[in-house]
């Protein structure tokens, strides 16, 4: 048989392993600098671009998008070229995906500390990067879809199930969530609202950790285990039935992020019972690759590769344990909203994600550079100082989870709250803040040994160049099953079909659980007292998603006679028809705010906001002294947001959006007024009034700078619906 040359393309793996490191040291710094401000709240006092609300989602995007999603494409191209025999369809392509996918990073990079943030958890790019991703991710798929059409190798093994499946729903997920209305070049409003908006969030939210933190680490495990180990994958069948439950199942799953919120009923125990049943086929992709490793026992002791892949491994095992078990609504009741979801986070991230991809470069880079690892010692202390690090992380949290859970829950013998101040539970966990800041410290300390063991492997080895390989020419594959054959091996031989059926089983769970929510329009009552928020309130809004404060408070009280006897009465969907995009939060480092308008005073919210343990000493809170700057509010999109969310639905008349202006200046005046009954501020506000003059800078009146739209908007929330105690102190 003929024999045809070809050459692998290394260079376009090279790239992708280094923007991997550079930017995991890149994350994982932005990430422990945001576990210092749990200790040192005004750490970066002042500096607006170096807050928490703001770098908080910069460290998520980092690491996921940046991080995982670098060695995700350096992982895929090296493999997939061996696996059909071929190479990338398009060397222009792959450039294109590489150079593409590193723009939308420092594009993610500048925008998120400078507040343009939709809020959305994992999807806080605004619009213009939300299409650059969109199209840098179809650019990745052709490239890959391409390959498989000139393979030369006639099955498609399951790493690339994998892959396929990876494409296709992040693409479905991306597309659907982040479907929004523009006001301006980088502020977009969700066209859904509310309860809407949530399942859909938590629909994409799940399902980038499942499509873009797991299947695709799946088919790196099914490729780099059985290659390090020299050793095939235990069982073929078993990676059948592993792949298509996983895919159906997964997408599922979304809504347990929604249990006990304002979510229909129906949606919830969906949510539930396949998160339950998604247990299964996790567990048996764990089996497969950790048996995989049977009878290498005795390498895994030596080889720093395997062992990061059994932690790997482990860690998946341990997370896909107890995902189900959180989505058990006597367990929810108890994690959310606590540390211990941010435990079971970083298990995930720090072990399976983390670790498969040191293992996967400290595998690559000496086949690519045709060297010996600079230091296999150097490499064991990585291990070792990366697990080490991974413990001291998450039992800390888990232990503040548990007391957070317990401590809001107490009741004393009168029925009044035990804990009845939220800041009695921070104060109880900042000991744990700092064993996970310890832990942070110590797997950063391991990435950068990490750097300087690959460094120094490229340093001494050979410069990598495009790898020459041959392989016989794949003759024409029939579209027919051939005698004997079994239908899963023949749709092996046809991408196009496998992409199809992959698709459909990612598409049924998401038709039946979001489009009877966004369609019957009687899923979610309306209200009557619940009203569009005024200009200044709007605004005010925007300036709390710019923040970042949704990252800290939850806007959505459950039905618990603990949050309810602490926050107000439970959340309503009604309640929530004209927020776009939803604010419920997923962590509760501070109170839940859905219930706290006209619960203090606008002096109170003023002085909060300019100096936080001024009002609540022990605060973890940091201060947002750039709100109070000698410079006006920039309310030339006002009236154009106005528009925008009438077009979503929003029943602002004309009349409303001409007169929004004065409408704003009015509400903005009361307020100003209000604060002038504390004495300090009076005194204050003279004194900054002669230091502007003495500086000749023009002095703008407060009532026109941004902290008085957030007060409006603070006073706002839960207004709508009467509550016992919300008339001002």
């Amino acid at each position: 048989m003929e024999m045809q040359q070809f050459y692998y393309d290394n260079k376009i793996v090279k790239n992708f392993i280094y923007a991997t490191i550079v930017f995991g040291v890149v994350g994982m710094l932005v990430g422990l600098l945001v576990a210092y401000f749990y200790l040192f709240p005004n750490l970066t006092d002042g500096i607006s671009w170096l807050s928490y609300g703001r770098l908080r989602p910069l460290h998520t995007n980092a690491v996921i998008f940046a991080f995982v999603g670098n060695a995700f494409f350096a992982g895929m191209y090296y493999s997939i070229q061996r696996l059909l025999k071929a190479r990338m369809y398009s060397d222009f392509l792959s450039k294109l995906h590489f150079w593409g996918w590193q723009l939308i990073i420092v594009a993610a990079a500048i925008t998120l500390p400078l507040g343009y943030s939709s809020s959305k958890e994992y999807a806080e790019l605004e619009w213009p990067i939300d299409i650059a991703i969109a199209i840098i991710w179809v650019v990745m798929g052709i490239n890959m879809i391409g390959t498989m059409l000139r393979r030369r190798e006639r099955h498609l093994y399951v790493a690339i199930w994998f892959y396929l499946a990876t494409f296709v729903t992040v693409a479905v997920l991306h597309i659907f969530n982040n479907i929004e209305l523009p006001v301006s070049a980088f502020k977009s409003y969700s066209v859904y609202a509310g309860v809407q908006d949530a399942l859909v969030q938590w629909w994409y939210g799940h399902n980038a950790v499942a499509f873009f933190l797991t299947t695709p680490f799946l088919g790196l495990m099914y490729y780099y285990v059985p290659k390090a180990a020299n050793r095939p994958i235990y069982s073929y069948r078993l990676s059948i039935i592993h792949f298509w439950s996983l895919i159906f199942i997964y997408i599922w799953a979304g809504p347990h992020h929604l249990l006990y919120s304002a979510l229909p009923n129906w949606a919830q125990n969906l949510g539930v019972a396949f998160s339950i049943m998604l247990l299964a086929p996790s567990w048996g992709g764990m089996i497969n690759g950790l048996l995989t490793l049977r009878g290498a026992w005795d390498k895994v002791r030596v080889d720093p590769v395997l062992k990061f892949f059994v932690v790997a491994i482990t860690g998946y095992g341990m997370a896909t344990f107890e995902g189900p078990m959180l989505s058990l609504k006597n367990v929810n009741a108890i994690a959310h909203y606590t540390d211990w979801i941010i435990a079971h986070v970083h298990v995930g991230a720090l072990a399976w994600n983390g670790f498969m991809t040191f293992g996967m470069v400290y595998w690559l880079i000496p086949r690519l550079t045709k060297n010996k690892l600079h230091s296999v010692k150097l490499a064991n202390f990585h291990f070792w100082i990366g697990t080490l690090g991974i413990v001291l992380y998450a039992l800390p949290m888990y232990v503040a989870g548990f007391l957070q859970a317990s401590m809001w829950k107490q009741f004393n013998p009168d029925g009044t709250l035990t804990y009845g101040n939220f800041l009695e539970t921070v104060t109880q966990i900042m000991p744990m803040y700092w064993m996970r800041a310890i832990g942070g410290t110590l797997y950063l300390t391991g990435m950068l040994v990490l750097v300087y063991n690959i460094v120094q492997t490229i340093r001494s080895g050979s410069t990598i160049e495009d790898e020459l390989a041959q392989a016989p020419a794949l003759e024409t594959i029939s579209s027919k099953r051939l005698r004997g054959e079994k239908y899963h091996s023949w749709l092996e031989r046809k991408p196009i079909q496998l992409t199809i059926l992959a698709t459909i089983a990612i598409l049924i769970g998401g038709i039946i659980q979001i489009v009877p929510t966004i369609m019957v329009k009687s899923n979610i009552p309306t209200i009557s007292s619940v009203k569009p928020y005024t200009p200044l309130e709007l605004e005010g809004r925007d300036l709390y998603i710019r923040e970042g404060c949704v990252g800290c408070h939850s806007q959505s009280v459950r039905p618990f006679r603990s949050e309810v006897e602490r926050y107000g009465p439970q959340a309503k969907a009604g309640e929530f028809v004209y927020d776009h995009p939803f604010l419920w939060g997923s962590k509760r480092t501070g109170p839940d705010l859905l219930r706290v308008g006209g619960k203090y005073n606008d002096n109170w919210h003023f002085n909060h906001f300019w100096n936080p343990q001024s009002i609540s000493a022990g605060s973890i809170m940091p201060s947002y002294k750039w709100l109070f700057d000698n410079k006006p509010m920039d309310i030339s999109l006002t009236q154009k947001k106005m528009k925008t969310m009438v077009t979503l639905g929003v029943p602002y008349t004309e009349a409303e959006i001409e007169n929004a202006p004065a409408a704003m200046k009015a509400q903005a005046m009361q307020i100003e007024k209000s604060l002038e009954n504390d004495p300090d501020f009076v005194a204050s506000y003279e004194d900054s009034k002669k230091k502007a003059a003495a500086r000749g800078e023009k002095f703008v009146p407060m009532n026109e700078r941004e902290i008085i739209a957030l007060i409006a908007y603070m006073q706002r929330l839960g207004t709508d619906i009467k509550v016992k105690d919300n008339a001002k102190k």
